[in-house]
């Protein structure tokens, strides 16, 4: 047996709606709204505001859905109105709302515009795995790679996690960091003074703040909010080519055009772009590149390996941000 990943495809969203309806608590949660939820997530599909993760369990040749997670950026108000009581079960509002034309999911303009100043809040809409309890700790490890791997390197200003169905899944989100939001102090708060199992049974708030997260030691989820400004300022084209090639991480060029449904050309294109624009920012990063006869002209492994690996540890540089009227990079 063997675990994977994806980022959440049309074709998935389906099975993942039904799995979320056939769940004895979180489905019920949704009333008449769960008739609707594959819609509202096909509508929010390819959003820059939209993050998703689909996990797979392989065994020969069987494939079988076994946890999703899907994201969003949402607006201030929103967040306000979750922390306000009376609290409420936010994923069949986010439903009624997404299809009922006042979203407070964030348009691709608006993401840009609060990546690049003010900051993000990211809302766990769904986040969900159905392994056996012996099996769960495999899966476990993998989302929380997915998760950082996913969120790190935007502007975050407020994270809250999707709402737990069990008191097991509440302890595995404040182990990781996470504190329990208690609406009548307004204020995350360490220990509850109810009953996690009276916590989870009515709405409620896992989250976390930058500021809260600098006033302690430092926790896995707490990696979300370490923060760099991007120096590269790739554009969109660009980022979706590399972020393409960190997913495939040894993927060729023609697997590349295949995921990405551009031609092979394009795709060489592209590289040839990145490789402009990282030689006029950081030259050190591919030294002696656009020299005529340089070796790091021609070793296309070579250069592509220590760009990804680059890339891996500066995320920043692949999230959406509003583009400055100028810049050191090139014009391509």
């Amino acid at each position: 047996m063997a675990l994977r990943w994806h980022p959440m495809r049309p074709k998935d969203v389906r099975q993942c709606a039904e799995i979320i309806a056939s769940h004895p608590v979180i489905g019920p949660r949704y009333g008449a709204a769960i008739a609707d939820l594959r819609a509202a997530w096909l509508r929010l599909l390819g959003c820059e505001a939209t993050r998703t993760a689909v996990y797979e369990e392989t065994e020969a040749d069987r494939v079988r859905i076994v946890g999703m997670g899907f994201g969003v950026f949402v607006n201030d108000e929103f967040m306000r109105e979750l922390k306000t009581p009376p609290m409420f079960w936010f994923g069949p509002e986010l439903v009624k709302r997404t299809l009922g034309g006042i979203s407070p999911v964030l348009s691709d303009e608006e993401v840009r515009r609060a990546n690049t100043s003010g900051g993000l809040n990211l809302l766990v809409w769904e986040s969900f795995s159905h392994l056996k309890p012996a099996n769960q700790s495999a899966l476990y490890r993998l989302m929380v790679g997915v998760f950082l791997e996913v969120y790190r390197g935007f502007l975050l200003k407020e994270m809250i996690t999707s709402q737990m169905e069990s008191v097991e899944r509440l302890h595995w989100a404040v182990d990781a960091g996470a504190l329990c939001w208690d609406p009548t102090r307004a204020s995350y708060i360490k220990s509850l003074e109810e009953s996690p199992e009276e916590y989870v049974r009515k709405p409620h708030l896992v989250g976390l703040t930058p500021e809260l997260e600098a006033n302690r030691r430092g926790s896995w989820v707490g990696a979300l909010f370490e923060y760099h400004t991007p120096r590269f300022g790739f554009r969109p084209a660009e980022q979706h080519l590399l972020l393409a090639a960190l997913r495939a991480d040894t993927g060729t060029d023609q697997e590349l055009a295949k995921d990405l449904s551009v031609s092979l050309p394009t795709i060489k294109k592209t590289w040839l772009s990145v490789y402009d624009r990282i030689s006029e920012c950081e030259p050190k990063l591919i030294p002696g590149w656009g020299q005529p006869g340089s070796e790091a002209s021609k070793r296309g492994k070579e250069k592509r390996r220590r760009l990804l690996a680059y890339l891996r540890d500066h995320p920043e540089e692949l999230r959406p941000r509003e583009r400055p009227t100028s810049f050191k990079g090139s014009a391509r």
